[in-house]
């Protein structure tokens, strides 16, 4: 209930980004350990401009909860910085449900910050690596990716 919900939030900012819904990729795993693995097969698809992963971790009693969200965390962090896309760390680490239900409905749905930042780092990931050319992007316009004019040298004698 509480991943739907997330996902949902997501789902709201990406319409109200203009995302059509054909632009969309949902999928599910059978928990949030899996979602390293699976960002990076989607990811290396190249289908894809960024990912979302949306989750739920509680803590229990045991070390189990520190040993999963630390795993998570990083594997999706190896996950962007080796495909070059954009991951959204989407996962909820709470101590108990009633926080994850305060995060994940109405007006603090956390999956709508997420959505939107799955957007924004798309569009900054493809002007930074200028993907889907044609227009000079932004970031072109303020002297990344442009080349450099040099002036020809003259050739004399002597030294350098």
């Amino acid at each position: 209930e509480h991943v739907k919900n997330l996902v949902d939030g997501c789902r709201k900012a990406l319409k109200e980004c203009k995302v059509k819904d054909e632009n969309i990729f949902e999928t599910t795993v059978p928990g949030s350990y899996e979602l390293p693995l699976a960002a990076r097969f989607l990811a290396l698809s190249g289908t894809v401009d960024a990912i979302v992963t949306a989750g739920v971790l509680i803590k229990g009693e045991t070390l189990h909860f520190e040993y999963i969200s630390d795993a998570v965390s990083s594997g999706l962090m190896s996950v962007q910085l080796q495909t070059q896309t954009p991951v959204v760390y989407g996962v909820l680490n709470c101590l108990n449900e009633d926080q994850v239900k305060a995060r994940s409905t109405g007006n603090n749905n956390h999956g709508e910050d997420w959505g939107k930042t799955a957007v924004e780092m798309a569009i900054l990931r493809n002007e930074a690596l200028n993907i889907k050319g044609g227009k000079q992007s932004t970031l072109m316009d303020l002297g990344f990716g442009k080349p450099v004019e040099t002036k020809e040298k003259k050739a004399t004698p002597g030294f350098f």
